[in-house]
C-alpha cells in the first residue's frame, strides 16, 4: 500500500494561493511549442492550479490533479480545466492521453520509483514531461542576504530533505526520457514589503518552525529586512529563476 503523500501545504492552501508567484506566460508558449500537439496537457502536484491556468490558454482540455483535497478547493474554476484529487503516481487516466504532462514545484515530492511508470503509461508517443522548479528569490544583495538569514540560518533543519532536490535545480534526480535544452526563464514580480513577508509565510519550514515554537520567525528579520526595502510601499522587482527539466516519451 503506498505511504501516505506529504503533506506541507493543506493547513495553508489559501495563503499559498495568495502569496505565490505566477509563472511567466513565455514558459507555457515554450510548453504547447515542444509537445506534440495542444489538445491534452496534465499538471501533476497542482495545487491551487497556477500553472493549469497558464496552461490553458494553449491547451484544449487540462486535467489538474493533487493529493490535497484542500488545494483542489482553492483552485480557481477554468471551462478548459478539470481538477480532481489523484496522487501523481496514481493518476486514474487514460493511457497514451496526454500530449504533455507537468510537475510545477511538485516533482521533488513524487515517488519517483512508482512515478516513472505511471508516467510513461500517460504519455503520448513523443508526449512531452516538464518537471519546473524555483528555489529562492533574488532583489537587492541588501535584501537577499536578510532573505538568507530565515532560509538557512533560522530554518535549515526545518527544510524537508525533498528541498535539496530543488536547490539542486533536480539535476539529481532521475529523469528517463530523450531529455531536451529549455531556453532560460524567470519568474518576475514586482511586490512591496508585506507581499514579500507573506510569500516567505508560504514556505514549508516557517511552517514546521511555527509549528514547533509557536512563533514566527520572520519577527527576527524583520528589523533587517525593513532597513534593506526602505519604504514599504515601494514596489521592488523580485526575480526566481525557473530550473526546468524536459524531455520526450519514445
Amino acid at each position: 500500500m503506498p505511504a501516505a503523500f506529504k503533506d506541507h501545504f493543506s493547513g495553508h492552501a489559501a495563503d499559498y494561493r495568495a502569496s505565490r508567484p505566477t509563472y511567466p506566460a513565455a514558459l507555457f508558449t515554450w510548453l504547447a511549442a515542444n509537445a506534440p500537439a495542444t489538445a491534452t496537457a496534465v499538471d501533476l502536484g497542482c495545487g491551487n492550479g497556477q500553472a493549469s491556468r497558464g496552461l490553458a490558454d494553449h491547451f484544449a482540455q487540462v486535467t489538474a490533479l493533487d493529493p490535497s483535497a484542500e488545494q483542489i478547493r482553492q483552485a480557481e474554476p477554468h471551462p478548459r480545466i478539470v481538477y480532481r484529487v489523484a496522487r501523481a503516481e496514481a493518476t486514474e487516466l487514460v493511457k497514451s492521453s496526454a500530449d504533455l504532462v507537468v510537475a510545477a514545484q511538485a516533482f521533488h515530492w513524487f515517488d519517483h520509483p512508482r512515478f516513472f511508470p505511471e508516467l510513461t503509461r500517460i504519455l503520448r508517443p513523443g508526449g512531452l514531461f516538464a518537471a519546473i522548479t524555483y528555489s529562492t528569490c533574488t532583489i537587492t544583495p541588501a535584501i537577499d542576504q536578510v532573505i538568507q538569514v530565515l532560509y538557512h540560518d533560522l530554518l535549515e533543519e526545518f527544510w524537508p530533505p525533498e528541498r535539496r532536490h530543488v536547490e539542486d535545480r533536480y539535476r539529481s534526480l532521475p529523469f528517463p526520457l530523450r531529455e531536451v535544452a529549455v531556453p532560460a526563464m524567470e519568474l518576475v514580480v514586482d511586490w512591496n514589503l508585506v507581499r514579500l513577508r507573506d510569500y516567505l509565510g508560504t514556505w514549508s519550514a516557517l511552517k514546521a518552525w511555527q509549528k514547533q515554537h509557536g512563533t514566527d520567525p520572520r519577527q527576527r528579520i524583520d528589523t533587517g529586512l525593513s532597513g534593506a526595502w526602505g519604504d514599504p510601499n515601494q514596489l521592488r522587482t523580485v526575480r526566481w529563476p525557473l530550473a526546468i527539466r524536459a524531455g520526450h516519451a519514445a
